[in-house]
């Protein structure tokens, strides 16, 4: 169960139960699994239309002046619309879709920690084939009805878009399938994939 903690009961119980199972009732089924057996009849909450339509605006603020925090798009909203709509309100939906205020942070050119620094691997390498170097990114579109993440497996040489998935959440599960799915076109290209 380790490997799973980053799943909810209701991602567990959809993907692991099964219901037509004989030989254990959805309650074994589920004290198996250790959640409980509500999460089996669990049906997520569409995103209401008002709170899509904030977080579009916030997301067009954000686009717009990215340097922007939760109190200052707060009350720029508060100034395009009627809402009385709160800094925490606000925080709460930049949170869920994943963006942030750029600013320059506190101590940033003192280097007193500590850490690694990791060396530019593709230094000097020249990329002569295809399957030789890969890149990857995340990135969210948005869409009339919410947010979809997009993940993508692209081959330097040939530019071509090995692998992608997307995915209504930010899960590891849809980037490790997009992963599996371009290691065996890989694989099956050349017999071998060349890292």
């Amino acid at each position: 169960m380790s490997k799973m903690n980053h799943l909810t009961p209701h991602t567990i119980a959809k993907n692991f139960i099964e219901p037509t199972y004989g030989r254990l009732s959805l309650s074994q089924q589920a004290e198996l699994l250790g959640i409980s057996r509500s999460s089996l009849y669990y049906n997520c909450k569409p995103v209401d239309p008002q709170t899509l339509a904030l977080m579009n605006r916030i997301d067009k603020i954000h686009t717009d002046w990215p340097t922007y925090g939760t109190r200052t798009i707060a009350a720029q909203l508060r100034r395009d619309t009627d809402l009385q709509i709160g800094r925490k309100r606000v925080r709460t939906l930049m949170e869920e879709m994943g963006i942030a205020a750029i600013y320059q942070k506190p101590n940033l050119s003192k280097n007193e920690t500590a850490h690694p620094i990791f060396s530019y691997l593709l230094k000097g390498v020249k990329i002569t084939r295809p399957n030789q170097v890969w890149g990857t990114d995340i990135t969210y579109i948005r869409l009339s009805g919410g947010f979809v993440y997009l993940v993508a497996f692209l081959d330097w040489y040939s530019r071509y878009i090995v692998s992608w998935k997307l995915s209504t959440s930010l899960e590891q599960a849809f980037v490790l399938e997009a992963a599996h799915e371009a290691l065996g076109i890989g694989i099956q290209n050349t017999g071998r994939v060349l890292l």
